[in-house]
């Protein structure tokens, strides 16, 4: 498959499909940024005014005294606990003129207590020095106006809030990276243009298949399922194609019944259903049909179905079930159409099955396999003689609007059984 070039719809895709990885690097985020804003505590600040009455003293002067080093010398005996170094001290301290004839004392701290202490330290040593025969500006009567008393700061939940919600961003844009560069690597086919132009043969109907993991379940699928409308309308559809290909559903009594052979891949269980829904469907529309089995080159993949069949007793409408063995299956006499179900990657050269199949059907699921396992599966079942007349696609990315190159009857195409009755229209009149 062709690289398609990069934009912001395919990002969207890749995202949607790695939405687990996205989410995850999200969560992870969000803890790593709380922790952080615990370990870290907020900020708090603390600020105690100085008024100098009638001085002639620019502010900005006044600034720089109240930070010089004879200043914050003075202070550090009475901070608890003590700064290490004015050097320390002086980037805790930051001094605002409010107003021409007052001077603001803030310091910062993690601790409240801290930052208020600190603030009303340089504060008084502040007034003290300028009071002092020391004064680089003369002798000033100074006073601290309003001492530090309630030092403020970010709320702490807020504050964890805040960087919980950094780590999120970051998070999500680390899992976009990861989620693109995955889905650029990854070189399964998802859509239904994809599948059919892949081995360019069409897809013949998309539909949810069922999942089942024990031979109950399997049981429970051959003898109870019933497709929505939709699907069995796309089921039907399969049908009537088969037919034009050369598989005669409603075949003579005298006639031998014709196999259409549901080939799927080892490493996609999700398409291993397929084969016995259509079966099953077909049995309800009247047709006379037996689901056989074939070969698997996992056989733990069809185990479980294998299993089901063998010691399935029911009837579903005209549904018989069989495994094929070293001799071959025995088809009840009768039968019309039989639907093989076997499991290749086409790699392994032994036939699939001891069937002579008349067509067909790769079964493969959304993002299930890629244009080479396709085109290996598709070579396989030529070089064994069974013409592959289309795809089919279980669990359909719901996102996927293209067709699959939906074939045209290459003629009028034959009534199909009511699916109650199992007469068609024309006997009908």
């Amino acid at each position: 498959m062709s690289q398609q070039p990069m934009n912001l719809r395919r990002v969207f895709e890749f995202i949607r499909r790695n939405k687990g990885v996205v989410g995850g690097a999200i969560g992870i985020g969000l803890i790593v940024g709380a922790a952080f804003g615990s370990i870290n505590p907020p900020v708090l600040t603390g600020s105690a005014l100085v008024i100098l009455p009638n001085t002639r003293t620019s502010t900005q002067t006044l600034m720089v005294v109240a930070t010089s080093d004879p200043v914050l010398s003075a202070a550090q005996p009475a901070i608890n606990p003590a700064a290490v170094g004015i050097g320390a001290l002086r980037q805790q301290i930051n001094v605002t003129s409010p107003s021409p004839n007052i001077v603001s004392i803030n310091a910062q701290n993690g601790s409240a207590a801290a930052a208020e202490g600190t603030a009303n330290a340089v504060a008084n040593a502040f007034v003290g020095y300028l009071a002092s025969s020391q004064s680089p500006v003369g002798a000033l009567s100074a006073r601290v106006l309003q001492p530090a008393t309630t030092a403020a700061g970010p709320n702490p939940l807020t504050h964890r809030l805040v960087y919980g919600l950094a780590g999120a961003i970051a998070g999500l844009l680390a899992g976009i990276v990861v989620a693109t560069a995955k889905g650029r690597g990854d070189r399964r086919l998802r859509t239904r243009d994809e599948l059919a132009n892949s081995i360019g043969v069409p897809v013949l109907a998309s539909l949810p298949v069922g999942h089942p993991s024990n031979p109950q379940d399997w049981a429970e699928l051959l003898g109870s399922y019933e497709p929505a409308a939709v699907h069995g309308w796309r089921l039907r559809k399969t049908l009537q194609h088969l037919n034009v290909a050369g598989v005669k559903i409603t075949a003579s009594p005298e006639g031998q019944p014709s196999t259409v052979a549901v080939v799927s891949l080892p490493k996609d269980p999700r398409a291993l259903a397929l084969g016995p829904q259509l079966a099953v469907f077909a049995a309800s529309l009247g047709i006379p049909t037996a689901l056989v089995i074939g070969h698997s080159q996992d056989p733990e993949v069809i185990t479980a179905l294998k299993v089901a069949c063998v010691g399935w007793q029911g009837e579903h409408r005209g549904l018989q079930v069989a495994v094929l063995g070293k001799d071959g299956p025995e088809i009840p006499n009768g039968t019309e159409l039989t639907v093989l179900v076997a499991v290749t990657d086409g790699a392994d050269r032994r036939p699939v099955d001891m069937l002579q199949a008349t067509a067909t059907l790769l079964g493969v699921s959304a993002g299930g396999a890629t244009a080479e396992q396709l085109a290996r599966m598709a070579m396989s079942a030529v070089a064994e003689g069974r013409e592959v007349v289309g795809l089919l696609v279980a669990d359909p990315d719901p996102s996927d609007r293209t067709t699959g190159r939906i074939p045209q009857p290459l003629r009028p195409l034959p009534r199909m059984p009511a699916r109650h009755n199992g007469m068609t229209t024309e006997a009908l009149r």
